[in-house]
């Protein structure tokens, strides 16, 4: 399928590894000129590498932290204007809320809400003038079923999520759309450690506690992130243009709800 993109500009953030890497790569594949944001220099440049090897795509790199003001406007200033913006910062760490102090909220807020909303207002209006424009937010499944362990997440998450769900329905006639990608467990290394975290509370091996994660997914294994940016690649297409304000999940049919 021709998703119609070919050209568009488009921001990936956390694009070095992961669910934000198989976006990136979806995107490129589509011909998108990408621009990949990650912390780690080292693991993005090898990323980049095979990415432009197997693809050809237009990239371009920063190896920022984007959940800063310095980051952010690095960022801005390779790709000022983008066609498309995918939203994407590692999650906070999990844990038992009563070892959170202010400062562990407010990081996880900074990172996972208002990071976001800060890209969001520096991009939209360009792309309300064009009229057209793509934003998605990679949140998590733990937004429709929280995760005990994830309660820093759960809460950054939610607040985003609400937010969206007013701006989405705004900026909607203009030709942009904003929609929430919500994964379940996929096969990345943010998943490796809320399994690990989650081993050491049940006193079981990582191995075991994986085991039993895969076990209760429907699907019988973890998602792989290719498939996640898929999905992603498809709702910045032409074709997922009356589709807007919505948080779609990729779980394997783990959540059991009918909405």
């Amino acid at each position: 399928m021709d998703l119609g993109i070919k050209g568009k500009k488009a921001m990936v953030c956390g694009a070095s590894r992961g669910l934000g890497l198989g976006c990136a790569t979806a995107l490129a594949e589509a011909g998108c000129d990408v621009l990949m944001v990650a912390r780690r220099p080292d693991v993005l440049a090898q990323a980049v590498d095979d990415l432009r090897l197997a693809t050809g795509a237009n990239i371009l790199t920063l190896a920022a932290d984007i959940t800063t003001a310095e980051g952010r406007a690095a960022a801005l200033a390779l790709m000022p204007e983008p066609d498309i913006l995918v939203n994407n910062a590692g999650g906070p760490p999990p844990g038992d809320f009563r070892d959170w102090d202010r400062e562990a909220w407010i990081k996880a807020l900074d990172s996972n809400m208002l990071t976001p909303i800060e890209l969001i207002k520096a991009t939209i209006d360009p792309m309300i003038a064009k009229g057209w424009g793509r934003v998605v937010n990679i949140t998590s499944g733990a937004v429709k079923a929280p995760i005990d362990v994830l309660g820093l997440s759960n809460g950054a998450r939610s607040g985003l999520t609400g937010f969206v769900a007013g701006l989405a329905r705004n900026v909607a006639k203009h030709g942009v759309t904003i929609n929430n990608l919500l994964p379940g467990l996929f096969d990345t290394d943010r998943i490796a450690q809320v399994v690990g975290a989650q081993a050491k509370n049940q006193g079981v091996s990582f191995e075991e506690a994986k085991a039993a994660r895969e076990k209760s997914i429907p699907a019988g294994r973890m998602g792989d992130p290719a498939e996640f940016g898929a999905t992603c690649a498809f709702l910045c297409s032409v074709h997922a243009a009356y589709m807007t304000g919505q948080n779609v999940l990729l779980d394997g049919g783990a959540y059991p709800g009918t909405f």
